[in-house]
């Protein structure tokens, strides 16, 4: 816990364990099962998105422990890690919280036994667990660090390393681009190396050690989508870097969040901790006890981290996961919107969506004047080719959110498009929606669907066609905007046996809209099986002039 008086951003300071003038306020519990130690957090509710900590509980329980051996949580761990729990319920009972949210993560995730351990704490203590996802976890400790710090107009990445995996989070612009998990847990790393002994002194460990970690992340450094400005760690082996150099340069009482280490700082630390016997780091000042036998695989980690995304700033967030989970359960206490729910909703899905691509430097006018042309065209064609009427609320997000991707570079915008909305967690989207929208997004442009495409071979036979012909509908309609004049002011579908004839009307001259439509049909004639032909009729006589050029399927 911190001390007495402690303040981060975005957060009130934590004060005691009384109720004094906030009775009206909700209260929550969360308790995050982590592979190295379990925690409790109890807080009040505050306005603004915001929380008050009444009290924190830690312990110790090591589940991982054994894990990489026999794949099984050891039993002691178990009856420690379910002791803790019965405590950890009755204080947050205290407080008068009697829903509690309960999280596990990599340990319990892998753990053979892992479902019996779930199983006896809800039977034997009263407490469910939710056991996350790597991917889960990632986006957990990006919302916590996005509330703690100004992001928006940075490249960053996250690290929150936990006792039985290191999850890596690259997010541009304050919005996640990757997530990518490891299996690079201090704890794991530690009982994998053997590097838990009395003593740890030769070169060769620490070179095994290395190469090992290195391993693991040598593929990260092949996908990485940019290299980040800073990293930002979350986890008890962050904090205790912070305070291990804290402690060295005489700077006792200044806070953990926020601290910046330099990478040379990491390998100077790295290379001092190696050198020592188990009993000296238990001495050593700024390093608790119960995790001086595995700090040097977390330190170790941490360095060959910041030497494979080549940043050289590290910044300590004293919160991670389990803040995350406070603030998404903050984001559930939105009261309930009563029989205009539906139309209240929408507009909130609509204005996540503005909200996002304006962030993301999108020429919001042009954007709208497509999803509007998009969601036109696919209402008129839904029918002839049997879609599902709901996907025009699938075109129409898609349309607003194509051009996030110019956030991190034009050449590959699609491409970047895709991994920021699949990240984003807009809200009125399931994640299969998400999905289904962002591979939309992703081939507004560029190559067609190929089998190669991971993203694209991972959906259902159903869904890929539903990919393709919403993802051919979106290309015409922006190269009915090409020029971004919003001049295509109407665009009339008409099926025909062997072609498809779409007739604008324009407010100018639409020949660079038309040249662009033309040229953009090759998709939509394999999604379709037809050709597709367009006409410019004029707004005054009402006459079509009929396009001579028509697609051809291939």
């Amino acid at each position: 816990m911190q001390p007495e008086g402690f303040e981060s951003p975005n957060h009130m300071p934590q004060g005691s364990s009384s109720s004094e003038g906030a009775d009206d306020q909700a209260r929550v519990a969360a308790i995050d099962i982590g592979s190295n130690s379990m925690r409790l957090v109890v807080a009040q509710v505050l306005p603004g998105f915001d929380y008050r900590v009444l009290d924190e509980e830690r312990e110790s329980t090591r589940l991982a422990h054994s894990l990489s051996v026999n794949g099984e949580l050891a039993p002691e761990a178990i009856e420690q890690s379910l002791a803790a729990l019965r405590r950890f319920k009755k204080i947050a009972e205290g407080f008068g919280v009697y829903d509690i949210r309960t999280i596990a993560t990599c340990a319990v995730r892998e753990a053979t036994n892992g479902e019996e351990f779930c199983l006896r704490a809800k039977n034997d203590v009263g407490i469910e667990i939710e056991v996350i996802s790597s991917q889960q976890e990632g986006q957990l400790a990006f919302k916590s660090v996005a509330q703690a710090f100004d992001v928006r107009d940075m490249n960053v990445a996250i690290a929150d390393i936990g006792g039985g995996s290191t999850e890596i989070v690259y997010a541009c612009g304050g919005h996640v681009e990757e997530i990518f998990p490891t299996n690079l847990g201090c704890v794991r790393v530690t009982e994998e190396f053997g590097i838990n002994d009395e003593l740890f002194t030769t070169p060769d460990s620490l070179k095994r050690l290395i190469a090992g970690i290195d391993k693991q992340l040598k593929p990260l450094a092949k996908k990485k989508p940019f290299t980040p400005q800073v990293l930002f760690g979350t986890g008890g082996t962050f904090t205790t870097l912070a305070s291990i150099l804290m402690m060295q340069r005489g700077e006792v009482g200044q806070m953990e969040w926020g601290y910046r280490v330099h990478r040379a700082d990491v390998s100077h630390t790295l290379d001092m901790l190696s050198k020592m016997s188990l009993k000296q780091r238990k001495s050593l000042a700024g390093l608790s006890a119960d995790r001086a036998d595995i700090i040097v695989a977390g330190i170790a980690i941490i360095d060959r981290l910041m030497h494979r995304m080549d940043v050289n700033t590290l910044r300590i967030h004293d919160r991670g996961i389990r803040d995350g989970l406070m603030l998404t359960m903050i984001e559930d206490l939105e009261p309930a919107l009563g029989s205009e729910q539906a139309a209240a909703e929408e507009q909130r899905r609509v204005q996540a969506m503005e909200a996002f691509s304006r962030s993301c430097g999108v020429d919001m006018v042009h954007t709208r004047h497509v999803a509007d042309l998009a969601v036109n065209l696919f209402r008129q064609l839904a029918s002839a080719f049997d879609m599902r009427e709901s996907d025009d609320d699938t075109i129409f997000a898609s349309a607003m959110l194509q051009d996030v991707g110019y956030l991190i570079n034009y050449e590959k915008h699609h491409k970047h498009s895709y991994s920021l909305i699949l990240n984003s967690q807009l809200p009125g989207f399931s994640r299969h929606a998400l999905e289904i929208v962002a591979n939309v997004a992703r081939y507004h442009r560029g190559a067609n669907p190929k089998k190669k495409h991971g993203n694209f071979t991972r959906l259902s036979d159903n869904d890929q066609l539903r990919v393709k012909q919403l993802a051919a509908i979106l290309r015409v309609a922006g190269a009915l905007d090409r020029s971004h004049r919003q001049q295509v002011s109407r665009a009339d579908v008409t099926v025909h046996p062997d072609h498809i004839l779409v007739t604008i009307e324009a407010t100018g001259d639409p020949e660079v809209d038309l040249w662009a439509a033309r040229s953009r049909t090759e998709l939509f004639c394999k999604a379709f099986n037809t050709e597709i032909q367009f006409a410019l009729r004029s707004p005054t006589a009402g006459q079509a002039s009929h396009d001579p050029s028509s697609a051809a399927i291939e």
